[in-house]
């Protein structure tokens, strides 16, 4: 008799646990997803996610729902001003999509795949062993014990399944604070990657046609003594110190705060638990990098779960989350400190943004930064090979399967691997029948014959890990790297 209630329990129903409930749902897997609050909040810290992020949900067929982005072209780096078109699919993210409205759409995603949401579910208590992992979860009935094969915890910076898992979390402590006010008027000038005074610094945003976000920092204000958010005075009052302004006189909406504080956990998994999102890394929020972070967790995380449970997982599968999802948040981490020291330091930093200035005229810097914050630049080691995908993100492109036109993309929205065969023909589908139970393999097309094409292996995350040029050279290895040994 299986013991389990769910194979997956993940904590907390933000961004980063709904994509994953969705992840698990599309591998067939079954999920429980908790979250402590009753109801999805109304209130949004986030306001939209960066170009990777843009192309994640493009790989299963979410951008519709968001009906037209608006993106940003020009951003910053530290307050240096950088055209983020300068690599293929760069910007500086979406604009205007509230944390709120992203997460109702994962909602909907996951729970019309069949995950089961439970709100007012705290998780209170957990143990693991080698089968599984056994949670206590207080309720509004109670506390009930719940079973699955693992636990995932995507509850936040404060996150109660990483303490229970005994995971650390070094990093460095607040030493600055933004206060953030939501404000009923469309009047304010709008400020969307911050203006910079002798006093600190503002952000003003548009929520939308009567409503106007605006964040404010006042350089040597250090950090409240308290958890709880700022009144609307003193957000006004600090707005008019640092800016001259007077907001007084608009009814405020909502009222909160972020600080600098930044941390990694030192581990991503402990046996049977992982973790992801805020629960993972916490940053001050610097070019949309927050709420895309988790999201790249979870892409990363979900289909090798699936493939641990069904049996199929190639040895030590589970551990490359760690190997490859660690280093990222150490970037974010270490870039968003980087750049409050030159946006937000004081005149102390005026010589590193003196060299920082004369370093971003160089093109292969401007692209190095892009793709550092945008996470277009991310890689994973994928064994031998100097192709320039092989281990990189797979960009959208247009295909021809017979006489269809299709996407890259909307081959990957099953959340499945795929062999994109582009050139190999019949032998490159010979070569991989072993895997047809848990591999797609596509014949397709460039609808121009003359652009160069290349026989594709993608991760269901969207992560190039074969190329081939018309062989199955390395096919079969890396086929059982990351999907395991052939069926029969």
């Amino acid at each position: 008799m299986n013991r389990f209630h769910a194979d997956v329990i993940v904590a907390g129903a933000g961004p980063s646990g709904l994509m994953l409930a969705g992840e698990l749902r599309l591998a067939g897997l079954s999920v429980v997803v908790l979250d402590r609050l009753a109801e999805p909040m109304q209130q949004s810290r986030a306001l939209g996610f960066s170009a990777r992020t843009i192309e994640e949900f493009g790989q299963r067929g979410l951008l519709d729902e968001f009906g037209e982005l608006e993106t940003i072209p020009f951003g910053h780096f530290g307050g240096l001003p950088i055209d983020y078109q300068i690599i293929e699919g760069g910007n500086f993210g979406v604009r205007g999509v509230p944390q709120s409205r992203t997460e109702a759409i994962l909602h909907r995603w996951a729970t019309g795949l069949g995950a089961e949401i439970r709100r007012g579910h705290e998780v209170v208590g957990m143990t693991q062993d080698d089968e599984g992992v056994t949670v206590e979860v207080a309720g509004s009935d109670g506390v009930e014990t719940l079973h699955a094969a693992y636990l995932v915890g995507c509850d936040g910076a404060r996150s109660t399944v990483r303490r229970l898992a005994g995971i650390d979390f070094p990093g460095t402590s607040a030493t600055i604070e933004m206060l953030m006010a939501d404000v009923a008027t469309n009047e304010l000038r709008i400020r969307p990657t911050g203006e910079v005074g002798e006093s600190g610094m503002v952000v003003v945003l548009p929520l939308g046609p009567r409503a106007t976000r605006v964040v404010v920092f006042e350089r040597g204000a250090g950090v409240r003594p308290t958890q709880e958010p700022p009144t609307f005075p003193e957000v006004a009052a600090a707005f008019q110190r640092v800016t001259g302004e007077d907001i007084t006189g608009h009814q405020p909406l909502w009222t909160s705060y972020f600080t600098d504080a930044s941390r990694q956990a030192a581990e991503y998994r402990r046996g049977r638990v992982f973790l992801a999102g805020d629960a993972a890394h916490i940053h001050l929020p610097i070019g949309a990098q927050g709420i895309s972070a988790g999201v790249g967790d979870v892409v990363n995380l979900g289909w090798k779960l699936a493939a641990e449970l069904k049996g199929h997982a190639p040895e030590g599968l589970l551990d490359t989350y760690q190997s490859e999802r660690h280093p990222v948040g150490g970037r974010i981490v270490a870039n968003t400190l980087v750049q409050r020291s030159l946006y937000l330091g004081g005149p102390e930093m005026q010589p590193l943004r003196e060299l920082f200035g004369e370093l971003v005229g160089i093109e292969a810097v401007r692209r190095h930064l892009v793709g550092l914050v945008t996470g277009l630049d991310i890689t994973y080691d994928m064994g031998e090979g100097d192709h320039p995908l092989l281990g990189r993100r797979l960009p959208d492109q247009e295909l021809l399967v017979g006489d269809e036109k299709t996407s890259t993309y909307a081959l990957l929205t099953r959340g499945r691997p795929l062999l994109l065969n582009l050139r190999g023909g019949e032998a490159l589908t010979a070569a991989a029948a072993g895997w047809a139970d848990r591999v797609d393999v596509v014949a397709a097309s460039r609808p121009d014959p003359a652009a160069p094409a290349a026989d594709l292996l993608v991760r269901p995350d969207g992560y190039v890990a074969w190329v081939g040029m018309g062989d199955s050279a390395g096919l079969a290895e890396a086929l059982q790297r990351w999907f395991g040994p052939a069926a029969g």
